[in-house]
Formats: structure tokens, C-alpha cells, sequence
């Protein structure tokens, strides 16, 4: 990771988490099923899947940020 941000490779997990659930999500509504990963992981402990809801979104913000200031995130 040499020259690369800190934030790198956890922005880029959380950052495919959310977006492969959402498109899941997006899937399962058609499909007319809960295909929603965190929450069927999560589900028992809600506090810790809004944690990650949260952290994912976190994640995009920091990474719209950076490329508004024309920076690579990674």
C-alpha cells in the first residue's frame, strides 16, 4: 500500500459491501424476497448493522469528497 491512503482498502470494502447489498436489495424487490446480506447476517443485533450502515455511508461521503477535490482515493 505503499503511497496510498490508510483509508484506502477500508473505504474500498465498505464501499462494495453497501453497494453490492443495495443492488441485492434492488434484486430481491423484484424477486419478492428479503435479499438484503447485512440484515440477514445482522439482523439479531440491529445496533451493530445500523453500525455498518453508517460506516458505509461515512465511506461514500469521504470518497465524494476526495474527488471533488480531485484527489484518488486509492
Amino acid at each position: 500500500m505503499e503511497g496510498k491512503s490508510a483509508w484506502c482498502w477500508p473505504s474500498t470494502i465498505l464501499l462494495l459491501i453497501g453497494g453490492l447489498n443495495w443492488g441485492l436489495v434492488g434484486l430481491g424487490g423484484f424477486l419478492d424476497r428479503n435479499l438484503n446480506v447485512v440484515n440477514l447476517l445482522l439482523g439479531q443485533w440491529p445496533t451493530v448493522e445500523w453500525i455498518i450502515y453508517l460506516l458505509v455511508g461515512v465511506m461514500a461521503v469521504k470518497v465524494l469528497v476526495m474527488m471533488l477535490m480531485g484527489k484518488k482515493c486509492c
